[in-house]
């Protein structure tokens, strides 16, 4: 069976050609493009601002008309990310969905899910011709995913709306009403390379098949970092062997739970047959430890010519000691809110080459003190070792309220639909409620969409009745939209 004969077939086949379309943050030319000419073809007003967010209008069905304008949310951009062994060019090819049981999953990509089953249900209601809905705004925001500089830069003077749906959330149970923001803090270190002594050799180790995700929403699952467990292996064959390093090249994305990880190595020639019984000793060690959260996670060990230079010993230890040094994973649970992570940090990478030392990472949380806070010691761990430090792409989390009028509405639509009460929660990832309710003041905001599990990993999958759940509830939202005052 097709993806687009899933139902519901207009969210579906809107799914399919908006994946048919490379959307990389930072390079949406593409689909905002593409977003430009649906909303053309459909004769309604689009308006693109200066940095690029696409917004579409919709005027209301007939006896909508004295509802309050709604603003439908979601971004553009998807993360681009892929296993090692996939052959896939994300800026030419169209990302490739099948049908897995109940789930939609891409072939050894990220599926794109994340967002753009939100986006792909905004165009369905733009394209109807038969459902009711008040007046809509319809918002497509780009660079979400790097840097939310879509919603930071936003002409809010284009929108008139009062009421926020954003469409952004991965759990079809649950009603968002807060969410953390976010600081990047990335270093760099000139580091000295010296020739590589007479009697070594190269090997090269790849940590591979981590199970990843996104370093916010599943941070408080224990997963491993590819970055933080390769350097384990480093210290080990460094203090047991004389291993020197040469490159390293871990992780990937900025907002992604790094998966996989590659070191070269200068060894002695002498230590050469210690090593692969070493490391493969070492794996079993640490694999015990990840066995339940990472159980594809593997280690081969490869040797390669000699290279002619490493890092110097000085300059390696501070490498190793900033790494151990870095926080990574949750580092303060909410105490107003059971169960939520309100502060954390993510590794996301770490590059050794070509005489530099350099590393990204991710803090985030819903308390701008505690954000500052994890901020700030990462930002000494790296200076301790003499690395120039920046900071930046700093965003706003959405603080909750609780007494919210589209929050109360929503809840009493969910039970009436669905007999139970839906979990209204705030969330440990950067939805972009909190810079959009800067940007229009007076906006009444809540977040919702289907299940999706491990949005930016290549296990990204989205569930399909969530897909159909989601779509019915969103329709009895549209159909329940107040009156004005």
């Amino acid at each position: 069976m097709s993806v687009r004969n899933l139902e519901p077939k207009a969210v579906w086949n809107h799914f399919e050609d908006l994946n048919a379309v490379p959307r990389a943050s930072k390079k949406e030319e593409k689909v905002r493009q593409f977003m430009k000419d649906f909303g053309s073809r459909l004769g309604l007003e689009t308006l693109e601002d200066e940095i690029g967010n696409v917004i579409i209008k919709k005027p209301a069905t007939a006896g909508m008309e004295n509802r309050e304008t709604v603003i439908m949310q979601s971004h553009l951009d998807m993360v681009h990310q892929k296993n090692s062994t996939t052959k896939f060019d994300f800026d030419t090819e169209g990302i490739r969905s099948f049908i897995d049981g109940d789930w939609v999953k891409a072939e050894g990509t990220t599926l794109g899910a994340d967002n753009g089953m939100g986006v792909a249900s905004i165009m369905a209601i733009l394209e109807s011709t038969d459902i009711p809905h008040p007046a809509i705004e319809a918002l497509f925001t780009i660079d979400e995913e790097t840097g939310m500089t879509g919603a930071l830069n936003l002409d809010g003077s284009l929108l008139e709306g009062k009421i926020l749906l954003n469409l952004d959330t991965e759990d079809d149970d649950e009603l968002c009403i807060g969410c953390a923001g976010g600081i990047d803090t990335n270093s760099e270190m000139e580091v000295r390379m010296e020739p590589t002594p007479e009697g070594y050799t190269g090997i090269k180790l790849s940590l591979t098949g981590l199970t990843g995700g996104h370093s916010g929403m599943d941070i408080i699952l224990g997963r491993a970092n590819a970055n933080k467990i390769m350097n384990r292996f480093v210290l080990d064959l460094y203090d047991n062997h004389g291993a020197r390093i040469v490159e390293i090249d871990g992780g990937s994305l900025r907002n992604a739970i790094p998966r996989e990880s590659f070191v070269t190595l200068a060894i002695p020639i002498s230590e050469a047959e210690k090593i692969h019984d070493s490391v493969a000793d070492y794996f079993e060690e640490i694999y015990a430890e990840y066995e339940t959260t990472d159980p594809e996670m593997s280690i081969e060990i490869e040797d390669c010519l000699c290279p002619e230079q490493i890092v110097s010993l000085d300059d390696q230890n501070k490498i190793i000691n900033a790494i151990y040094s870095i926080y990574n994973g949750v580092y303060k649970m909410s105490a107003q809110i059971e169960g939520l992570v309100e502060t954390s940090s993510s590794l996301a990478r770490v590059i050794v080459k070509e005489g530099w030392f350099k590393t990204q990472s991710l803090q985030r949380s819903s308390v701008e003190s505690s954000k500052m806070d994890i901020a700030n010691t990462i930002r000494a761990a790296l200076e301790a070792v003499g690395s120039n430090v920046q900071q930046g792409g700093d965003y706003p989390g959405w603080a909750p309220n609780a007494s919210s009028p589209i929050l109360k509405e929503t809840e009493e639509i969910y039970k009436k639909l669905f007999n139970e009460e839906p979990k209204v929660q705030a969330c440990h990832a950067g939805l972009e409620c909190g810079i959009l309710g800067d940007r229009v003041p007076g906006l009444d905001m809540i977040s919702f969409g289907p299940t999706i599990k491990a949005p930016h990993s290549p296990d990204e999958r989205v569930n399909i009745k969530s897909v159909q759940k989601f779509w019915t509830y969103l329709l009895e939202v549209l159909k329940n939209i107040p009156s004005k005052n």
